[in-house]
């Protein structure tokens, strides 16, 4: 992941080609040993173990622990905190195992699927049923949808959560008489981007992911791809990567970003695209919700000239991804009431008052809690974006993002843990076409036997 900034809020899923290792996928093949597992503590019946992702959000939250979680509840949290790669592959070995190391570790709506299919995670539905103050009912529905399984248990609370919107400069668009209506087409935004192309020198009309990652270019990719009638697996498991629909949109990508985009977006990626917008290199950036709050930092030189409107669209009403760093309970935790009392404060209305008291309204982590977006501290930080943020999280859909019916979760992946390699080797493709070193039929082509390959395994 590339912050940034350290004193921010800074994007999740959006950001990075977040990946299990293959440790962590040959390990979801396991079956699950529910009742294993040793202590989990190391200071008595009082401490808990975190295992999470080092982003500057959760950073923030174990500055917090001690003097506000610990200091009412007693309970000491023991943080084990590491990059993005290592913690997913971390996680994935521990609760696979079910070695009952960690009592809590961040998940994301990505592993819920298989995590909980696979017997590694404790149910909350027990824990929110008995705790009406944390008022579930306040989560945000697609949130919730994603952290629960296909057995209808919730098995994860958000700490935040993300969608993905199309962010331009309202200055560079009345310099030139461009209208950005708020609910743009694909194919307005391909003639914006060829009439802003050049709008001031050096700049590009739009920047699009190129680079290599399921995380990073198949993220906004696969949004495309949703919108235009495309799917990765049908319903049954059949492979539709070189479908009609599938081409479209991943030739309009490529073509767009060949055509109007950023130079070098082969290699481009969440990171220098968001440089690009702040450094005044591009009118136009399809990316995360998350990204606002650094374009609207005070050191920000874009402050106040960014317009935010929602995901473009072709076929569908709604295209903007879902993505949530979430908390999950491990199935062999021996201190699971403990851990609810971790997981209902971290995620809790509660904690954001912390947040935007002693850090500031603008680091909240947002994204996951209707009450965030009518209090008046934080609505005043972020009143550019937070409506349409909100719309956009609240117009996303797991469960059917796109014209047809899916084998599994997800919205700007597929929720099976083959989807790290697939996703990433079908990237290295995709990312080979907008460097021009072949074509798109050629691309999808290799990355059709690759989806095959997947898809028969499931098939069986």
């Amino acid at each position: 992941m590339s912050e940034n900034s350290t004193a921010r809020p800074v994007p999740r899923s959006g950001r990075v080609a977040v990946r299990l290792g293959a440790t962590a996928v040959a390990a979801t093949l396991l079956a699950a040993c529910s009742g294993a597992g040793g202590s989990a503590t190391s200071d008595g019946d009082k401490t808990l173990r975190v295992l999470m992702v080092n982003n500057q959000p959760m950073i923030e939250l174990q500055k917090l622990t001690a003097a506000n979680f610990t200091k009412e509840t007693g309970i000491k949290v023991d943080f084990t905190v590491l990059p993005e790669n290592d913690v997913r592959d971390k996680i994935s070995q521990d609760f696979s195992n079910q070695a009952g190391q960690y009592d809590v570790a961040t998940i994301s709506n990505y592993e819920i699927p298989f995590f909980a299919k696979n017997g590694w995670l404790h149910p909350l539905d027990e824990y929110v049923a008995k705790d009406a103050a944390f008022d579930q009912g306040d989560i945000l529905d697609p949130l919730t949808k994603s952290l629960t399984a296909a057995d209808g248990k919730l098995y994860g609370e958000p700490f935040y959560g993300e969608s993905s919107f199309l962010m331009y400069r309202k200055d560079v668009f009345a310099d030139k008489k461009l209208k950005m209506p708020d609910h743009p087409t694909w194919d307005e935004v391909a003639d914006l981007a060829a009439k802003a192309d050049g709008a001031k020198p050096g700049m590009k009309g739009i920047c699009l992911r190129g680079l290599p990652g399921w995380g990073e270019v198949i993220a906004p990719l696969t949004t495309v791809v949703n919108t235009m009638g495309g799917t990765w697996f049908t319903e049954d498991w059949q492979a539709k990567l070189t479908s009609p629909e599938f081409t479209k949109a991943t030739k309009f990508y490529v073509d767009l970003v060949r055509e109007h985009g950023q130079a070098g977006a082969a290699q481009s990626g969440y990171a220098e695209c968001l440089n690009n917008l702040t450094q005044g290199k591009t009118a136009m950036w399809y990316d995360a919700t998350a990204a606002a709050g650094s374009l609207e930092a005070e050191d920000s030189p874009v402050k106040g000239k960014i317009g935010y409107v929602q995901a473009p669209v072709d076929k569908t009403s709604n295209s903007g991804w879902l993505y949530t760093w979430a908390w999950g309970m491990q199935k062999a935790s021996k201190h699971s009431d403990e851990a609810w009392k971790f997981i209902s404060w971290a995620s809790s209305k509660e904690y954001e008052e912390l947040v935007g008291e002693n850090v500031g309204w603008a680091n909240v982590p947002a994204g996951k809690r209707t009450s965030t977006y009518n209090n008046a501290h934080y609505v005043r930080e972020a009143q550019a974006f937070s409506d349409v943020t909100l719309s956009a999280i609240g117009g996303a859909d797991p469960r059917n993002p796109g014209t047809q019916p899916r084998p599994t979760l997800g919205i700007q992946f597929v929720g099976i843990p083959e989807f790290t390699d697939l996703g990433t080797k079908v990237s290295q493709e995709i990312s080979a076409a907008i460097a021009g070193r072949q074509t798109v039929e050629e691309a999808l082509k290799k990355s059709q036997v690759l989806a095959e390959k997947v898809a028969k395994e499931y098939r069986k």
